[in-house]
């Protein structure tokens, strides 16, 4: 295998942890980097009879709570039997293995569609049951009561908006590459209309159809969601403008300009808000604000991928359009907040 195929992992290392900490593990580990990822490292390992899935965070400059490796593999671990799908979670490592935490889960069989051309390549029915169906996992994870998973104490859901809009300013400090006005305009905006918070539930937190496994014979059937470091206890109104903020053609730079997420032909916004209410019962006349807030995030974690690929950090392809994400997002999210007065 090619040097980059295991960049990022000590394969003597991890064989050993394997050896120690993933029951069945039969020696003769192989490892290669899945595509596709943008923020933390996402790998195969196989000993010959199993498959696994091993994540650790990117390589370089981190912003920290967007790549804590533990939180992930608490809330795997936690909703393994929720009803919510899930990779179940194997083992954990600590950074004395990789020199970062990591976590091992078991490798779920299926289809994740990335880009407009594996999307289009389904027939109208089948991309709308699917659009349909992330709504509703949505939905069921939002009505999980976080006690009766073990999840207590897994975040502070008051004061969770106010802080999200400090975070992320914070975070676009950290990595910013470039001075961008229409950043400072849309945090200020957002810290002085940021509503109460609609409620508490787990979030996901990065929430958009290329974070999920699929069904190969029916796209609308969801065997796994994935890719859960931003995962906590907040409001869940910022799950659903994240996720309907991804389906902005401005976002598609961020996936190489073909972002599943961003085709027109998945259920409207409006529709999948529409059914979103209808599973929750929840109240969105504060939908403006959390579209805002989810241009606001994905314009830093944008900003984030630009940093990395250029200090040369990223492996793989496709990131050298991400950087031109970055200040048209940010517009996107004024304009969003212009729509709620």
């Amino acid at each position: 295998m090619s040097a980059d195929a295991v960049s990022g992992l000590d394969l003597p290392a991890l064989e050993r942890f394997c050896h120690e900490h993933v029951p069945g593990f039969r020696g003769g580990l192989t490892a290669e980097l899945v595509q596709g990822g943008r923020s933390n490292l996402t790998y195969l390992l196989s000993d010959g009879n199993t498959r696994w899935i091993l994540r650790r965070p990117p390589l370089g400059l981190l912003t920290p709570s967007a790549h804590d490796m533990y939180r992930e593999y608490r809330v795997v671990s936690a909703l393994g039997d929720s009803g919510v799908p899930v990779a179940r979670a194997v083992a954990f490592g600590q950074d004395d293995v990789l020199g970062v935490p990591f976590s091992v889960v078991e490798y779920v069989d299926g289809t994740v569609i990335r880009t407009l051309e594996q999307l289009h390549a389904l027939p109208d029915a089948e991309i709308t049951g699917c659009g349909f169906a992330l709504v509703d996992v949505l939905a069921r994870l939002h009505s999980i009561d976080p006690g009766a998973v073990g999840l207590d104490g897994f975040g502070r859901p008051e004061g969770y908006l106010a802080r999200q809009v400090r975070l992320w300013k914070d975070q676009w400090e950290r990595v910013r590459t470039r001075q961008l006005d229409d950043i400072d305009r849309l945090h200020a905006h957002l810290a002085e209309v940021c509503p109460p918070e609609s409620g508490a539930s787990i979030v996901h937190g990065d929430y958009r159809i290329d974070n999920a496994i699929l069904d190969p014979a029916d796209p609308a059937t969801v065997r796994a969601i994935v890719d859960w470091e931003m995962s906590t206890l907040g409001d869940p109104l910022a799950d659903l403008g994240l996720h309907l903020v991804y389906a902005n053609p401005a976002f598609a730079p961020v996936l190489a300009g073909y972002a599943a997420s961003t085709s027109p032909r998945l259920p409207a916004t409006a529709d999948l808000a529409q059914r979103y209410a209808e599973r929750t019962g929840g109240d969105l006349g504060n939908l403006p604000f959390y579209l805002a807030l989810g241009y606001f995030k994905i314009t830093v974690i944008a900003e984030g991928i630009h940093a990395r690929f250029r200090q040369g950090l990223t492996r793989g392809t496709g990131f050298d359009t991400v950087g031109a994400a970055v200040a048209p997002l940010a517009a996107e999210g004024l304009r969003a907040l212009r729509t709620s007065g």
